[in-house]
């Protein structure tokens, strides 16, 4: 039996810069995942993956991945997201060192 689907967000990296970058509902890349488009069906999924997918001149490595629908707009529900959010863990730099919001 198949899997019922979860909502999705399209992300990716910045093809020069490396950042994590999410696709919004108006078609930009945003740094911000609360920006990003939350895609309820399956389909519509697909097709925004393969928008992103065809944007190889910006961006790198496009995926959906799974998240909720927050107070302030997407949440991931994965801690991998979580984690790619807030940018590298090696030392506190850029988006740790900036970042208000709590990592859960």
């Amino acid at each position: 039996m198949a899997r019922a689907f979860t909502p999705k967000v399209v992300t990716a990296n910045d093809l020069m810069e490396g950042d994590v970058i999410y696709l919004t509902e108006d078609d930009r890349w945003s740094r911000t995942l609360s920006e990003a488009e939350l895609i309820t069906d399956e389909a519509h999924a697909q097709l925004r993956l393969l928008d992103a997918e065809r944007q190889a001149n910006i961006i790198v490595g496009a995926y959906l991945a799974d998240a909720i629908a927050g107070e302030n707009g997407p949440e991931p529900t994965h801690f991998r997201e979580d984690f790619r959010r807030t940018g590298p863990s090696n030392y506190a730099h850029g988006k740790q060192e900036t970042q208000t919001q709590p990592r859960s």
